[in-house]
Order: structure tokens, then sequence, then C-alpha cells
């Protein structure tokens, strides 16, 4: 009995403190990103990059300085590109859908809204990978050599800032110095995910630039439309953590696979997290069930 009311207890606690802080989420918050995105296409009309070609080649060199510089920590770099895939970031925050389900309604909408954006930007603008124009032979290429025109926005970006973005808001400290201190470190954390795009070989800075401040603004606007038409308040309710149940087994198994395929230690780690949320969320379900 104390078992359970502390469980209740805790989720109330987190789930509360989520809420408040989404509530005071204002529409003013998105003029940051929308800033950031307004400066890049500054830079890109006064430098003649509003065209492909040139786009390309007022941030060719910096791309390559990049490159070569994060090329020198390939280990590192191979594993924390990985975060950049939801699939791979989101098993780390799936605990929460059991202690913070507004949290997850609000990510859910956000990432539905950020894949829509990246997929028409990116077939709207066309802009060829580095591995599709550039000498192969002039930057360090990890993993799979992406070739298509697919490079801006950089999707991984998008993904990266949308989850960073939700968590910032949501679990930001009352306490003055220690919030300056949380937005640095998400702040921070996101760049370093984003730029091991570039050093992998995937995108060019602007990309991961345009693509931070993209998943940024969508995250807010997911909080923003969610808050009006929640979708996904079912999630709140007990009786269908089946689904979730399901949803974790089928995900662990697509983590297994990628161990398989390429044993990266990140995989590891995220497939742990998520076992543990599947074991915790059976044993809360079994638990209010009977």
């Amino acid at each position: 009995m104390t078992t359970k009311s502390n469980l209740t207890h805790t989720k109330n606690n987190l789930n509360d403190f989520a809420n408040n802080n989404f509530k005071q989420l204002s529409s003013k918050a998105a003029l940051f990103p929308f800033f950031i995105l307004i400066l890049v296409l500054a830079l890109m009309f006064f430098n003649g990059g509003i065209y492909v070609e040139n786009y390309i080649v007022i941030q060719q060199k910096h791309f390559f300085q990049i490159n070569a510089f994060l090329s020198n920590y390939k280990a590192l770099l191979y594993n924390l590109t990985q975060l950049g895939d939801a699939l791979i970031f989101l098993p780390f925050l799936t605990v929460l859908i059991i202690y913070a389900p507004k949290f997850w309604q609000h990510l859910l909408t956000s990432l539905v809204f950020s894949a829509f954006i990246s997929n028409i930007l990116k077939k709207l603008l066309a802009v060829p990978r580095p591995a599709a124009i550039l000498n192969n032979e002039s930057f360090v290429i990890l993993g799979e050599k992406l070739s298509g025109s697919t490079s801006l926005p950089s999707g991984h970006s998008i993904a990266t800032f949308t989850i960073l973005t939700l968590i910032l808001f949501a679990f930001t400290p009352r306490k003055k110095n220690l919030k300056w201190l949380w937005v640095f470190f998400i702040f921070i954390s996101g760049i370093i995910i984003v730029c091991t795009r570039i050093g992998v070989g995937a995108h060019y800075p602007l990309d991961v630039v345009v693509g931070g401040a993209l998943g940024s603004a969508m995250s807010i606007l997911g909080v923003l439309f969610n808050r009006k038409f929640n979708f996904w308040r079912w999630t709140e309710d007990w009786k269908y953590y089946p689904i979730f149940i399901f949803l974790f087994f089928v995900w662990a198994i697509v983590l297994i696979n990628k161990i398989i395929m390429l044993n990266l230690i990140i995989f590891y780690f995220s497939l742990a997290s998520l076992i543990i949320s599947f074991f915790i969320l059976i044993n809360v379900y079994i638990k209010k069930k009977y």
C-alpha cells in the first residue's frame, strides 16, 4: 500500500511540475529560433547563398574544418550521432510515460510537427548532401554514405532539438541560478549532438543550425497546439499501458537488431533504459489492475 502511494505521489509531483511549466510557456519563446532562421536567411541572401550552389560554397571551408576536427574522435562521434535518431534517444525518456505523461503528450505532438516540416523542406529545397557533390576523399565519412538531395534541413538536428527543447521547458528548475545552468546544459548537449552530423560527413554547418532552430520552434508549436487540442490525453490512463508494453517490446527488438548490425555502446544504453521502463511499466500496471 505504501509503495503504491509513493508511486502515485512521485508521478503526480513530476507530472504536475512539467504540466505547470508547460502552462507558463508563451508563444514568445518561439521568437529566438525564428530569429536564428532569419539570420541564416540573411546570411544566405547577402552571400548569394539563396541558390543551392552558393549555399554549399559559402560554408564549404567551415564544413571541412569541423569535419576534420571532430573526426579525430571517431568512436565517440559515431556513438553520439546516433542520439539524433529519435528511436535511440527516446528510450532514455520512456520512464516518463509513467511519471510525467504530460511531457510525452506534448512531445508526441511536437515530433509529428517536426517530422512533417522536415520532410516538406527536404523535398522542397533539395540540397545535395556533402557526399553527393564534394570530393569524398577530401573529408571523413563515418557510417552510411548519404548522397541524396536531402541535406537541408538536418532531420537529426530537428529531432534532437525538438526533444531537448521539450526537456528544457518541462523540467526547468524554479531557482534562477539552477535555471541558467539547466539552459546551458541542454543547449550545449544539443550543440554537441547536432555537430556530430557534420563530423560524420552527413551535413553542412547551416543544415544543423536550421534543423536545430526548426526543432525548437516545432516543440513550442507542439506545446501550444497540444494545450488546445490534446489527442494524447488517453496516455495518462493506466488501462492503456498494455499498448506501451507491446510497443516497448517491439522497440527492444529494433534496438537489438541495431546492436547486431553495428554493435555501438550507445545502443546498449538505449536498450537498457527501455528494458528498465518496460519492467517498471509492467509492475505499475499489475499493481493498479490487481
